[in-house]
């Protein structure tokens, strides 16, 4: 390796934001945060969504209802479409 073209990697506290849940990673990201645990200093990243807050790994995952949506989006525009159709055939 080459000196001095490599970022410096150090222990790094990420804080997820929704429920404060916190992981130490060796990471090179740069912070103006602290935070001190046990007696050492680390700096800290907040984050918006980790694995213990994304609901694909908590179970709390939607599945979207697809047939719904169209039979929806149908209902909605399904008369404008069909006298579009029409128009078309005629000219």
């Amino acid at each position: 390796m080459k000196a001095e073209i490599h970022p410096e990697v150090r222990p790094v506290i990420f804080q997820d934001s929704v429920n404060g849940c916190m992981y130490r990673i060796d990471s090179a990201v740069e912070s103006r945060e602290t935070i001190t645990i046990e007696g050492q200093e680390y700096p800290l990243v907040k984050v918006d969504v980790t694995s213990s807050s994304h609901p694909f790994y908590t179970g709390n995952q939607r599945i979207m209802d697809t047939a719904g949506r169209v039979e929806k989006f149908g209902s909605k525009f399904g008369a404008n479409l069909s006298r579009l159709a029409k128009k078309k055939g005629k000219a």
